[in-house]
């Protein structure tokens, strides 16, 4: 989460807050973009462009982040936060998404340290999807969780893939 942070930080200098024009929706399709081209790399073996699984993954935590803030907030029509402000509500959303896994992690005994990287980046597509599903319902759900708590997971499975390739030593699948 450290490497995300600063990678956030240093793009929030870079092109100050921007992303605040983003509706949820379009946060959800960017997200899209980054998981797809995960599971490409995985399926295909190897990248054109040079970039690999792992700065996909941390694209995922910031853009997931980024829509939780603009569910609470709202888009906006032009950059309306500081700097600084953008990285408190960063900061909030990474404790959070850190609690939800520290929970989750005590109830399913850690159970994803024994999952292929690949099953988190389809786990990841499958929220997308429901994440979509949601959008498509103007958010209202009748039994299940929403957005917000899809966003978190999203972001999650992205840790764990950081985590494993980490440890592994190596940007594709382990």
């Amino acid at each position: 989460m450290a490497g995300c942070r600063d990678i956030f930080k240093k793009k929030l200098h870079d092109y100050g807050a921007a992303w605040r024009i983003m509706r949820p929706s379009s946060v959800t399709d960017q997200i899209f973009i980054k998981a797809n081209r995960i599971r490409s790399l995985e399926v295909k073996g190897v990248s054109l462009v040079g970039e690999g699984i792992y700065p996909e993954f941390q694209a995922i935590v910031n853009y997931g982040i980024v829509g939780l803030i603009q569910l609470e907030l709202g888009y906006a029509e032009t950059e309306d936060i500081s700097a600084e402000k953008a990285m408190e509500y960063y900061d909030k959303y990474a404790q959070t998404a850190l609690e939800l896994m520290l929970r989750k992690n005590h109830d399913y005994d850690e159970a994803w340290r024994s999952m292929r990287v690949s099953s988190y980046t389809d786990f990841i597509l499958m929220k997308l999807n429901r994440t979509k599903q949601i959008e498509g319902h103007d958010g209202q759900t009748l039994i299940s969780e929403g957005i917000d708590a899809n966003y978190l997971d999203m972001i999650n499975y992205s840790v764990f893939g950081l985590i494993k390739l980490a440890e592994a030593g190596n940007d594709s699948e382990d």
